[in-house]
């Protein structure tokens, strides 16, 4: 049967073809021979959605959270959790056939609990540094794994905002038990690269002790020097111990164990002589003299060169003879760039600064001169020519897209003379100025070695954008007022 709809004729759901008057041209371009068009109308289905839940229109199930009640809708639930899914659809729990459930939260899940249900209708939700915890505390209880994902993605790019709000303990522990590794890993670096900053937060003394010692541990710790984390240690032990007082669980034996279990990884042997001699004027030490006294008498043999007789604690505790990552001029040299978007294809930037080659008061002559390059914007060689005695080789032009650093030894290097060079690259992100990454290697400078190259220090497009695009360009890299400078920390450590 024939249909008309619109002035065309329709057979089988399939339209004629139209008439044409006998002036018409045969071809047109705007009809589509195979009679197909894509529809796409999820902006309404979302709004659809949307409503659903704000009208909170044909419910079929309610959930009670603390003192509040959200009706829902079994399908979204459990199109959207694991967890609600199992709960709804499965007899093995109770749940499955009961309109009304009452779910048990913690007050800082129940707080987010509706911007969490929200989520499931519209796919939005605000996240800020205050609320993600709990919300991802939420995504994991039910197995919501896009907001799970979107969470871990938002903690690890805003550990330092979150840090200078006093949220990095309870980030730390959090990642932690729940084992989110790379929440984990994010925030401590942070704690290692930035301690002092982290040190001067009333967040300090939340650092659980594993944390805290597992910190302690660590060589890649950075820090201007050895006394000032051990200041900082004593800073964190005080804070412990007022908590102790206030929870009623405080006994000079708890106490002293607490102080044992972290200053046993103070490294003395990297304190000056006289550091240490000022250290026995201090009342922690006085209290525990006896585990001090002997801590420090390894320091002291160390700077006096009685090797034998620390042989044993060269095999058992070697850690406490290697330096961290010291910012102090003996160990470092710091390196500012102003007005970088300003500066040239392929600029150099050279300067030169000393370093000591042991930490030992009785090799304190032992210093070294190095010679560094910065080629923050690319490296260029130009053509030349190598006169041999077969001929003159003609050498090409070439250009590296890198960001290089180069070192070079200017004295002759003993032997043995093996360093760990570690770069610290400064960056900002929500305002906070922090070490954002380490770089670091491990190389024998020889008489015929005598230059180190760092290739690919900072990714190339972060640092090299066009001009056209330079200012709206906002790289974490460069830091300053104006974003347009870069910082580094060049830290030379020796290796016996």
């Amino acid at each position: 049967m024939d249909m008309f709809f619109n002035d065309e004729m329709y057979v089988l759901g399939r339209p004629t073809e139209p008439y044409r008057s006998k002036g018409s041209s045969s071809s047109d371009d705007d009809v589509n021979e195979n009679c197909q068009i894509t529809i796409d109308n999820s902006v309404n289905i979302l709004k659809t959605l949307r409503n659903l839940w704000q009208d909170q229109n044909m419910c079929d199930i309610y959930l009670k959270v603390g003192n509040r009640e959200f009706g829902a809708h079994r399908l979204i639930l459990c199109a959207s959790s694991d967890v609600f899914q199992a709960m709804l659809r499965n007899s093995a729990w109770s749940e499955w056939t009961e309109s009304h459930i009452e779910l048990q939260e913690l007050p800082i899940c129940e707080s987010v609990f509706y911007t969490f249900l929200e989520y499931f209708y519209t796919g939005k939700i605000h996240i800020t540094h205050t609320n993600v915890m709990p919300i991802l505390a939420l995504a994991d209880k039910y197995l919501v794994k896009s907001l799970s994902r979107i969470c871990i993605h938002y903690m690890c790019r805003h550990v330092p905002h979150a840090a200078s709000h006093n949220q990095l303990s309870s980030w730390l522990q959090y990642s932690s038990i729940c084992d989110h590794t790379l929440i984990f890993e994010t925030c401590h670096n942070y704690l290692k690269w930035n301690f002092e900053a982290v040190a001067n937060t009333s967040d300090f003394t939340n650092i659980d002790c594993d944390t805290f010692v597992k910190v302690l541990q660590q060589s890649d710790v950075v820090v201007h020097n050895e006394i000032m984390l051990y200041n900082c240690v004593v800073r964190w032990l005080d804070l412990q111990k007022n908590k102790m007082h206030l929870n009623r669980t405080f006994t000079q034996e708890s106490f002293k164990r607490l102080v044992e279990k972290v200053m046993v990884y103070i490294r003395f042997p990297m304190m000056t002589p006289r550091e240490l001699a000022d250290l026995l004027m201090s009342p922690l030490i006085k209290q525990n003299k006896e585990f001090f006294v002997d801590r420090m008498a390894i320091g002291m043999k160390y700077h006096s060169g009685y090797v034998k007789q620390l042989e044993s604690y060269f095999v058992s505790e070697p850690n406490i003879f290697a330096a961290r990552l010291y910012t102090s001029d003996s160990c470092s040299t710091s390196l500012n760039i102003e007005n970088f978007w300003g500066l040239q294809s392929y600029h150099i930037i050279t300067f030169l600064f000393s370093s000591h080659l042991s930490a030992a008061e009785h090799e304190s002559h032992e210093i070294s001169q190095w010679e560094v390059g910065l080629y923050p914007k690319g490296v260029h060689f130009k053509k030349c020519y190598l006169i041999l005695s077969q001929g003159t080789l003609e050498v090409p032009e070439e250009i590296l897209r890198t960001v290089r650093l180069s070192l070079t030894c200017r004295d002759s290097p003993t032997p043995n003379m093996r360093v760990k060079v570690s770069v610290l690259i400064y960056g900002i992100h929500g305002g906070v100025e922090h070490v954002m990454e380490v770089r670091e290697k491990i190389h024998h400078f020889t008489s015929q070695d005598k230059r180190l190259n760092i290739d690919d220090l900072i990714p190339f497009g972060a640092l090299n954008t066009p001009a056209s695009m330079q200012m709206a360009h906002e790289t974490p890299y460069l830091i300053g007022p104006d974003r347009d400078q870069l910082k580094l920390n060049i830290v030379i450590a020796p290796i016996k």
